[in-house]
């Protein structure tokens, strides 16, 4: 009997890339414009997106250089780049604004390295969650007579290698991390 996985697969990518997001949010010892994706100057009345207000780039290892599109933003979003409490330092001059990172230490190295293995966790229960609901689908189906005890048992393997799969690219993805924090 075939069995429609889609449901599991995109629950397995899903939880990929939401990983992804967050560990972009951890810092590591060079300067990346995601980790200004969180900040949310007040622009026009509203809090709005850094990246709707200016041009984020790299300006060497350690700083990112900000370029607001409207010049007056400049103190609003040197403002909300501090009070994002990002471990930063904030300059403004006549082109923008100079994010510079400092350098970590080996505590704040660890510390990341703690966060990075936290997020892992949360994305393993995740996919955990989804093998659950695709096991219970496939023991509904048995239930109601749409499949042998053969084929539910060959089906939860299947799932099961699709999980493990998942968990391994999820592991892989902490361990570039991991390997990031550490230079």
């Amino acid at each position: 009997m075939a069995y429609d996985f889609s449901a599991l697969t995109n629950g397995i990518k899903e939880t990929e890339e939401h990983l992804a997001r967050e560990l972009a949010n951890i810092r590591t010892g060079r300067a990346a414009p995601a980790l200004l994706d969180g900040v949310k100057p007040e622009a026009y009345g509203t809090r709005t997106p850094l990246r709707e207000l200016a041009s984020v780039s790299i300006e060497d290892a350690r700083t990112l250089r900000v370029m607001p599109w409207d010049k007056s933003l400049g103190k609003a979003i040197e403002k909300a780049i501090t009070e994002a409490d990002l471990g930063v330092s904030v300059v403004t001059d006549d082109q923008g604004v100079r994010v510079i990172f400092p350098e970590l230490t080996a505590e704040r190295r660890t510390l990341l390295a703690k966060v990075a293995g936290e997020k892992l966790e949360q994305a393993k229960v995740a996919v955990r969650t989804h093998r659950t609901e695709a096991i219970r689908a496939l023991e509904a189906a048995e239930k109601e007579g749409g499949m042998s005890k053969d084929d539910l048992f060959r089906l939860k393997e299947e799932v099961q290698k699709m999980i493990d799969a998942g968990i391994e690219r999820l592991e892989a993805a902490v361990e570039r991390k991991r390997g990031e924090i550490a230079q």
